[in-house]
Formats: C-alpha cells, sequence, structure tokens
C-alpha cells in the first residue's frame, strides 16, 4: 500500500478511469463530485470511440494518439468489466460515415484520401453499398466512408462499471462535495478546499470537463475550457434494429448520428449550443434531431421517443468541443 494520497476532482469517466488506476496499484485516492457521479457529460454523451473519423488537417498526432488509445480499449473494456462485473456493452461493428449530398460527398472524399495517406483501414462505399450494410439508410445517401476500427460502448454503463470498480478497489467516493479551490503552496497543490475544509492531498488531478476552469486557486494553470451544449435524444427501436452501426451523416451544412445500443435503444445527437451552463431540452432542438435524423433514417418516424437530454461538451476556446 503506497503512501501517496490523491484527490481526483470530477466524477466522469476521466476522473474515475484514473482513480480506477491509482486505486488498483495501492494509491489512498478519494474522487470529489459536485453533484452526482456519471450525471454529467459521461452519461449524456454517445459513446462513441471514433477516433479516425475525428480525423481533421492538422490535427494528425491526435488522431495517431487516439488510435493508439483504441487499440487498447477493449482490454480495458474487459478489465473494468472483471473489476465491477457490470457489462459496458463494448461492440465493434465500425463505424458508417454517409453522405446526404454532393458537397457533403466532397467533404467525404477528402477525408477518404487523407486517411488513406495515413495509411489508415478505411473504405469507401457508394449509396447503395451503404444500404446493403444498413437497408433502412434513406434513398438520399449518395455514399461515403466505412470505418472498421472506429467503435463504441455503452457511457451509461461503463460510467455505473467504473464507479463500482473503483470502490471495489478501495478507493473513496465523495458525490455532493463540490471543490471550492486548490490550495497551492510553494508552486504545488497540497490539498483541496471542500465544504469550507482544507482535506490534504499529495497531488491534485483536474477531471472536471467543462467546470475545470471554473476552480479556483489554479492561477496560470487553470484550464482554458468553456461549455458546449448538447441536445440529445433516444429512440426504441424494432427487433430486428433498423440500424446496427454507428451512423455519422453530414450535408453541406449539418451534421448527425446515430448509436444503436444493444438494450434496444437508438441514441441520435447532437446539437452544438453556446448557451453557458444551461441544459434545458428545447422544442427546437429535439425538432432539429428529429428532422436531421429524419432525412438520413426516415423509418425513425414510426419509433417511439424514450428521452430527451442535454450535456456540456468541455471545449476549447476558439477551438469548438474536445468531446462529442
Amino acid at each position: 500500500m503506497s503512501d501517496l494520497n490523491v484527490a481526483v476532482v470530477g466524477g466522469g469517466i476521466c476522473g474515475f478511469g484514473v482513480g480506477w488506476k491509482l486505486a488498483k496499484a495501492g494509491v489512498s485516492v478519494t474522487v470529489y463530485e459536485r453533484g452526482e457521479p456519471m450525471r454529467e457529460s459521461t452519461w449524456a454523451s454517445a459513446g462513441m470511440l471514433a477516433p479516425q473519423m475525428e480525423l481533421r488537417p492538422e490535427e494528425e498526432a491526435i488522431t495517431v494518439l487516439g488510435r493508439e488509445c483504441m487499440t487498447r480499449w477493449r482490454r480495458f473494456a474487459a478489465e473494468i468489466e472483471a473489476d465491477s462485473g457490470v457489462s459496458v456493452d463494448y461492440r465493434d461493428e465500425g463505424t458508417l460515415f454517409v453522405a446526404m449530398d454532393r458537397d457533403g460527398a466532397e467533404q467525404l472524399r477528402f477525408l477518404h484520401r487523407h486517411q488513406l495517406d495515413m495509411g489508415l483501414p478505411v473504405e469507401w462505399l457508394s449509396g447503395d453499398e451503404m444500404r446493403e450494410r444498413e437497408p433502412y439508410l434513406s434513398r438520399r445517401v449518395v455514399g461515403g466512408l466505412y470505418s472498421p476500427e472506429d467503435h463504441q460502448v455503452e457511457p451509461r454503463a461503463l460510467g455505473s462499471a467504473l464507479v463500482k470498480a473503483f470502490e471495489n478497489a478501495g478507493g473513496t467516493l465523495r458525490g455532493n462535495a463540490t471543490v471550492e479551490k486548490v490550495v497551492i503552496e510553494n508552486g504545488g497543490a497540497v490539498g483541496v478546499l471542500v465544504g469550507g475544509k482544507i482535506v490534504h492531498a499529495d497531488s491534485v488531478v483536474i477531471a472536471a470537463g467543462a467546470w475545470s476552469g471554473m476552480i479556483d486557486g489554479l492561477d496560470g494553470a487553470k484550464p482554458p475550457v468553456r461549455p458546449v451544449k448538447g441536445q440529445m435524444l433516444s429512440l426504441k427501436q424494432p427487433e430486428p434494429p433498423i440500424l446496427n452501426h454507428v451512423v455519422w451523416a453530414i450535408n453541406a451544412r449539418e451534421f448527425a448520428y446515430f448509436g444503436p445500443k444493444s438494450d434496444g435503444r437508438l441514441l441520435v445527437g447532437a446539437t452544438v449550443e453556446e448557451m453557458g451552463y444551461e441544459k434545458s431540452v428545447t422544442a427546437g432542438g429535439v425538432l432539429e434531431l428529429l428532422r436531421l435524423g429524419w432525412e438520413v433514417v426516415p423509418g425513425i418516424a414510426e419509433l417511439p421517443i424514450i428521452e430527451t437530454w442535454a450535456g456540456l461538451r468541455a471545449g476549447q476556446s476558439g477551438i469548438g468541443p474536445i468531446t462529442k
């Protein structure tokens, strides 16, 4: 057992992922979460593991890093399941990225060439070939990409599994405990201020997502992050389901995605809104998701709506969302 004492600020996948590994290594670690654990961006996300489809010009280095992470994800998921006894619904059918018009196809053609230049596994499919894989795709789909190594996980199940694995490893969770300040002495973190009381820590890990920049005491080390709102909804798929792959869709102006889950839900997302920390679900947001969704997969018009929600991505000033 190590004598090291670590405070982790933020109870999402990053905070608990770090905390779980530290606790397994024998470190005394406490995760502080301002609300209920795993109920912010982790809970609100679609669970897409898609570093290859995220590739953009001048982002090659982060794509290489992301793909290296992907090579470890299956083992990571299996370890979490073993430590928690909870399935995280890791799925590896791959991801389809479809174009809805000529402008969208040109964007994907560029992405296709760029991925090939980097030696990445990717395949161009015609509209008919896309519909062979996913028959319920609209006749408007003109073509797109298939990435066999971009996968997905069920984020809410992953959140539950990580919390359980962390506690099973001996970690301490403090929910509804807002870290008001990181206590700094002689240029280094020595603890956190929680509920007006200083709690000693040898190291402090900041993993508070969109709220990371609101924590006092960091001074010049404060993360330059902002919240980027995203609204989503889930539909109940029939049996057999109308979609089996993660599907991204793009046209000249808009982007949407679909995430089928093994429990029968089909996630549709997501809006991108600069609304500060406001998280209400709006009629306009739901209308936008349903309209875009219907254009890509007309059959969703017959599916029951199960749930709507909104979450906050961590965005970097002047760049856009860090995560989806």
